[in-house]
């Protein structure tokens, strides 16, 4: 198991092999690398990305998942690509999830707990003056993780962490656009005060529309291409 973390924020992120190989490719799917409809050979992205097959073969059932890969049985597996409507679908289900924790947070949070989510948006804040998105997007992940645990319901946590795993291609590909990083961390700015103050409602709103700007900005991002 690998052990990434960002010198800022000091908090590492423990990622397998797989899961180092699924986010990879689907950053190459989603950024065109490979289109639609091409063939994805194991033996040949176990050559590309330096691994076995193994984690290549659990890596592609992984992305199946998020709608990127399509399994043909006994025809191995080809790019594809969520319609529009299921996107748009995914992203609304994960403002409602979102919204949850952030309002259950603004209530149940301890003053641990509190301190330490303001440390990691702290962090973000650094990591946006070195306009690193991809150190950002990894700060990014415990940010959003802490808030899920903060909100003391497991099995809300659960059910947002899995949808996440789902949309995670897209929410990274839109911090590739000028000006995101700096944006994206107002916005935690707002949803931050807002849980600080243990306003739950205020909470929920600012993370339901933090969500949506985040679809948007995907949206740009893919039309800019």
């Amino acid at each position: 198991m690998s052990v990434q973390h960002s010198e800022e924020s000091e908090v590492p992120v423990r990622r397998t092999r797989t899961e180092d190989l699924r986010l990879q490719l689907a950053d190459d799917i989603v950024r065109g690398v490979f289109a639609p409809g091409d063939p994805l050979d194991e033996i040949g992205l176990a050559t590309r990305y330096g691994v076995s097959r193994t984690p290549v073969r659990e890596a592609l059932r992984q992305l199946a998942a998020s709608g990127l890969v399509e399994i043909r049985p006994h025809r191995g597996a080809i790019v594809t690509r969520p319609s529009e409507k299921r996107l748009f679908e995914m992203f609304l289900v994960m403002a409602e999830l979102e919204g949850l924790c952030a309002g259950l947070a603004a209530e149940a949070m301890s003053i641990l707990e509190r301190r330490e989510l303001a440390k990691l948006h702290a962090s973000l804040g650094d990591l946006v003056e070195t306009g690193d998105p991809a150190r950002y997007a990894l700060a990014n992940e415990g940010f959003h993780g802490a808030i899920y645990a903060g909100s003391h319901n497991e099995y809300l946590g659960e059910m947002t962490q899995a949808t996440r795993a789902r949309l995670a291609p897209f929410r990274r590909a839109q911090f590739r656009q000028s000006g995101r990083l700096a944006e994206s961390f107002h916005e935690h700015d707002r949803i931050v005060q807002a849980i600080l103050a243990g306003d739950r409602d205020r909470a929920t709103r600012e993370m339901r529309d933090h969500i949506g700007t985040v679809k948007e900005a995907f949206d740009r991002y893919i039309g800019g291409r």
